[in-house]
């Protein structure tokens, strides 16, 4: 699933002035590289569009046809390929906490999901030195289930064992901030409660590699706060964090170094104030380059 197909719902913002954090996320010692991208490449294929077919798509068969036909599809439709990742090349080391900022459809989900190895990329290569970890309870907690029984599923698929986790259970929801709520079904919560609650889970245990994808835009400033240190926690443990956001105020006070992707290509990496000011530059202008 790629960025474009979220386009209509997500918002492009910028800083709030109250969230602009009173200092910079705060240097670590950078260890071995943790993840190394080498030209890597990510497509989908749209099926049932009416685009040009993807190149060498062959064509379907009389029989392929009739059972589309049968099934209610149009037989005439085509297949478009979406290429939403292109040629991308980075290394990350233990330590950096690295922000992912572009515009809606520039790749940055798809990117991440890549890396955790949800997605098989069309070409190139990512290796991974420890385990990925994308806010990498969301597969497996469930809704008519209550938070309670999630957090120990959650647990669970982290790593940590029975004991663990139950001796985790009160930080887990005094983070979360649900009270009793983690009696009821999660089905019962709101977007924002949910949210905060799978950020807790996933950062219960230590991730060699932690993946963010717009979590922290949920939450008051108390739990941005509270998000914010539990990351320097781990970047002080030697961890890589990646976080795709659409807040400069959230890269900035959590992130040494930020990538900018522009329709599937890198367009800028480097430090936080350089590539900050360049994409704030970008937006401002409506996407135009100078």
């Amino acid at each position: 699933m790629s960025d474009t197909e979220f386009s209509a719902e997500e918002i492009d913002f910028e800083v709030d002035a109250e969230d602009l954090p009173d200092a910079p996320a705060s240097q670590t010692p950078l260890g071995a590289p943790s993840v190394i991208v080498d030209d890597l490449h990510v497509s989908y294929r749209v099926f049932g569009s009416r685009g040009r077919p993807a190149r060498g798509a062959a064509q379907p068969s009389r029989v392929q046809r009739l059972i589309t036909k049968a099934r209610g599809m149009d037989p005439t439709a085509g297949v478009t390929e979406v290429k939403a990742v292109r040629g991308v090349s980075f290394v990350a080391r233990h330590g950096e906490s690295i922000g992912i900022v572009g515009t809606n459809g520039s790749g940055k989900s798809t990117l991440l999901r890549a890396l955790a190895g949800l997605i098989p990329p069309a070409a190139g290569t990512v290796y991974v030195s420890g385990t990925p970890s994308l806010l990498g309870v969301n597969a497996v907690l469930m809704k008519q289930l209550t938070g309670e029984r999630n957090i120990m599923i959650g647990g669970l698929a982290l790593g940590l064992s029975v004991k663990e986790v139950t001796e985790r259970f009160d930080e887990i929801v005094d983070f979360a901030g649900i009270g009793d709520f983690v009696y009821l079904p999660m089905k019962a919560y709101s977007a924002g409660m949910s949210a905060r609650l799978r950020f807790a889970i996933s950062t219960a245990a230590t991730p060699d590699i932690l993946m963010i994808d717009e979590a922290l835009a949920t939450g008051d400033a108390a739990f941005r706060q509270k998000s914010r240190e539990r990351i320097d926690e781990i970047r002080q443990q030697a961890g890589t964090i990646f976080l795709v956001s659409h807040s400069l105020a959230s890269v900035k006070a959590m992130c040494n170094r930020v990538i900018w992707l522009d329709k599937g290509q890198i367009r800028m990496d480097g430090d936080v104030e350089t590539v900050a000011r360049a994409y704030r530059r970008f937006t401002r202008s409506g996407g135009a380059d100078d």
